[in-house]
């Protein structure tokens, strides 16, 4: 009997001779040995026995047949199919495979594909939000499989959902040039802290800012500021303004932007605080116009979108369509954002 129940699979926790063996454990030779061996004097029988909280217990073992997968081998079969660039595995520990930051970037979530493969019973996938910002070594997902044994053919299911693009990955943060444009009307104390805001975004990120060009509220000091970044002899990836109203389609910044053959994708954002955001795109450089809160000191939702352009998302709809869910930015949202926000004033949805 013993030998037809090698590496079959153990159900529960038990105490073995003062040892501890948690269920999922594949029993060897020897194990089947120490489970059968009468436990005193006159104790014998053909069930297999062990101990338990101190008391004898009946053990159940699952016996795996052709095509069978053991908990572990089924998760990280999961894991390897669902964890794609930027990321690396860690595990199985008591069947868990968790997926990890490989850099610091953004979190990229394929939240329909997750449904899917999660409408799967008995898979488990389970993530941070899609957006989020990690640190190298940091959580983004983690994969189990409920039962201690299963088809391959169900894991099989899991891995054709993720075989056209991996179901989480970290984009990891280039090094972007980045111009500022402010109009003059913010100055003083509120030019100093915009300054000091501004640069932390960027530079927190790994990215630099080569200019920081303060202009008339005048399109044509505007046009060319903005020229020098966008049609130069080195344009720049990212422009930020400041100081514009964006809700005004005369706006100097939105006449120096028509003037460059640029266009404006989107007018507001939809999340909050921070929805008078506008991007822009003019040739290779995207543009980006900050509310007056998200000049300052206070996170916004340009700390949210600012991240997902320097690590390499295009300035489109589809990007900006991103940040509605979970874009009430309250008090509690702060988890969201990057490091630097935390020495900005949090947001108050």
């Amino acid at each position: 009997m013993a030998d037809g129940l090698v590496g079959a699979v153990l159900t529960r926790d038990l105490s073995v001779g003062g040892e501890r063996w948690s269920k999922g454990r594949r029993m060897s030779r020897a194990d089947l040995d120490l489970l059968a061996a009468p436990r005193h004097e006159g104790d014998s029988g053909p069930r297999l026995r062990g101990m338990a909280a101190g008391e004898a217990v009946d053990v159940t073992l699952l016996v795996m047949e052709p095509g069978d997968l053991h908990e572990d081998e089924a998760g990280c079969r999961l894991a390897a199919a669902i964890a794609g660039p930027g990321t690396t595995l860690r595990g199985p520990n008591e069947s868990r495979v968790d997926v990890l930051a490989a850099t610091d970037g953004v979190v990229r979530v394929r939240v329909a594909a997750l449904e899917r493969l999660n409408r799967i019973d008995p898979l488990e996938v389970f993530t941070v939000f899609d957006g989020q910002v990690v640190r190298t070594g940091d959580l983004v997902a983690s994969v189990k499989v409920a039962p201690h044994v299963v088809p391959a053919s169900v894991v099989a299911r899991g891995e054709r959902i993720a075989a056209q693009h991996p179901i989480v990955d970290v984009a990891s943060f280039a090094r972007k040039r980045v111009a500022v444009i402010v109009k003059e009307s913010v100055a003083g104390t509120a030019r100093e802290r915009f300054e000091r805001s501004v640069r932390q975004k960027i530079e927190g990120l790994g990215s630099t800012i080569v200019d920081i060009v303060y202009v008339e509220d005048d399109p044509e000091d505007v046009r060319r500021a903005m020229t020098r970044f966008v049609r130069g002899p080195q344009p720049v990836d990212l422009v930020l303004t400041a100081g514009g109203a964006s809700t005004d389609p005369d706006d100097p910044f939105f006449v120096a932007l028509r003037g460059l053959r640029g266009r404006v994708v989107r007018r507001g954002v939809p999340a909050h605080p921070g929805s008078m955001l506008w991007l822009g795109r003019a040739g290779r450089t995207t543009l980006l116009g900050l509310p007056t809160c998200g000049a300052y000191s206070r996170a916004t939702a340009a700390d949210l979108l600012i991240p997902r352009l320097l690590a390499g998302e295009p300035p489109t709809a589809a990007t900006v369509a991103k940040l509605g869910h979970g874009g009430v930015l309250g008090r509690e949202m702060r988890f969201r954002f990057p490091a630097y926000a935390l020495e900005l004033e949090p947001p108050e949805g």
